[in-house]
């Protein structure tokens, strides 16, 4: 077998998700996947929160019970992490009934819609960053399981790290 050959497929090849850097859409290299998935989500969803704020001024962004650690620890390890685990559970029952580059784009819909029940706006926003991490989920899921769980609830954990820290800061995000 020449290397060529054993070479995997990005996913989404055929979609538009080919869109989206290599690093993230083939199994290579988890820390680069992981920085290049942060640096993807996190821009994108900040100017969709600067755009969503502008068209709806008077909504209220999320609001969270701020207590130092508990919120810090809930926002950047505990949410990615549990997150991480409902997300893999449902793609992997998405990924029974359609193709992959699918599966991603319901996943991230189901997420953006399930963080408007709490905040409309916020499913504005979400919607981008979960199409980032359901892609390193089901990238990785076909190296291993593990780094399928690891790679995206890292990407997630720095995509929460900075609002966390302005949250417990007290200033108003």
């Amino acid at each position: 077998m020449t290397p060529d050959a054993a070479a995997p497929v990005p996913i989404g090849a055929g979609t538009p998700l080919k869109y989206l850097p290599k690093a993230i859409r083939v199994p290579e290299h988890p820390v680069r996947a992981i920085l290049v998935g942060w640096l993807l989500a996190f821009p994108i969803s900040i100017a969709l929160s600067v755009v969503a704020a502008s068209l709806f001024p008077e909504a209220s962004p999320p609001s969270f019970k701020v207590d130092g650690f508990v919120t810090l620890f809930g926002l950047v390890v505990f949410a990615p992490v549990a997150e991480t685990l409902i997300m893999g559970g449902v793609l992997l029952v998405l990924l029974l009934f359609l193709p992959p580059a699918a599966a991603v784009i319901v996943s991230a819909a189901g997420w953006g819609i399930a963080h408007s029940l709490m905040t409309p706006i916020w499913g504005l926003v979400i919607w981008w960053p979960f199409v980032i991490f359901s892609t390193l989920f089901v990238t990785w899921r076909t190296r291993s399981y593990w780094l399928a769980f690891a790679v995206p609830a890292a990407t997630h954990a720095l995509q929460n790290l900075i609002p966390a820290l302005l949250i417990v800061q007290g200033v108003n995000i």
